[in-house]
């Protein structure tokens, strides 16, 4: 079975932090390393989520391995790049092959979906035929506001621009009442089942000790209806790779697994694997 992560981070080598949150969970910091990896996984490619520059020259990625998303969050927005410019800067971006869309952190950003310095994000993203990623649910500081990635937020942008993919990231867990709905409500949304655990995995105990949570998933992901429309994702490197699609497989059926580890990704970022 060939497998994308349609959602996962890649970080410099400047700061030792992103090496140690490797390593915690089996891994290195490196494009090497995710090679060798992908490979005795059967990875075929991966989506990163851009949050670390707007520059087109530090998004070089091989492309034989990996797409990427921009990325619009709080630190790049508030590093002195005007607001009149993220237009013909996120578009610089979609004129590349290679970016396959654009990523948005609303919570992160406090700042809602609606706000206007997103309408031209939107209108480009249906222009070229690009999703637009956005992060929801749970964040990972607790000075972001949730009530900014609550998948409802997703559901008023996605239904006033038709027009325009989107792509709710980590299923908008914990919300997966609200996350179902709007899944299934609007047919210009897709989601990834990125981010949906953390660390290192002893899937049988995990299994029995979270069994109340792993009913909960796989019970609104059945009854979403949408495995057409769900992606496997990572979060990398928050996770271990072998041991998360261990995970991913026992919430979605084995006759959808082509679907969810691959098909849909293809399609809906684009990839043209």
């Amino acid at each position: 079975m060939k497998i994308i992560d349609a959602h996962l981070h890649l970080f410099s080598n400047a700061s030792p932090r992103p090496e140690q949150m490797a390593q915690a969970v089996g891994h290195h910091n490196s494009t090497d390393h995710l090679r060798e990896a992908y490979s005795q996984l059967g990875m075929v490619h991966g989506v990163v989520m851009g949050n670390t520059s707007l520059e087109l020259d530090y998004h070089r990625y091989p492309e034989d391995l990996f797409h990427y998303c921009i990325g619009l969050d709080s630190s790049l927005l508030s590093a002195g790049t005007p607001l009149s410019r993220i237009p013909e800067v996120v578009e610089a971006h979609l004129q590349r092959k290679d970016c396959c869309g654009v990523k948005l952190y609303p919570g992160y950003n406090k700042t809602p979906l609606t706000d206007p310095m997103y309408e031209p994000v939107y209108a480009l993203a249906a222009q070229y035929g690009k999703p637009v990623a956005v992060h929801m649910g749970l964040t990972s500081f607790p000075h972001a506001h949730l009530k900014y990635c609550h998948p409802l937020a997703l559901d008023e942008v996605a239904a006033d621009h038709p027009s325009t993919r989107f792509v709710m990231c980590h299923f908008g867990n914990p919300f997966l009442d609200a996350a179902t709905a709007v899944l299934a409500k609007n047919p210009n949304v897709a989601a990834d089942l990125s981010g949906l655990l953390e660390g290192r995995l002893d899937l049988p105990r995990y299994l029995e000790e979270q069994s109340g949570y792993v009913f909960l998933l796989k019970s609104w992901l059945s009854a979403s209806c949408s495995w057409d429309k769900l992606m496997y994702g990572t979060d990398w490197p928050i996770v271990n790779l072998g041991e998360y699609i261990a995970f991913i497989q026992q919430l979605v059926p084995e006759r959808h697994w082509e679907q969810v580890f691959f098909h849909n990704a293809n399609q809906i970022y684009g990839l043209g694997l």
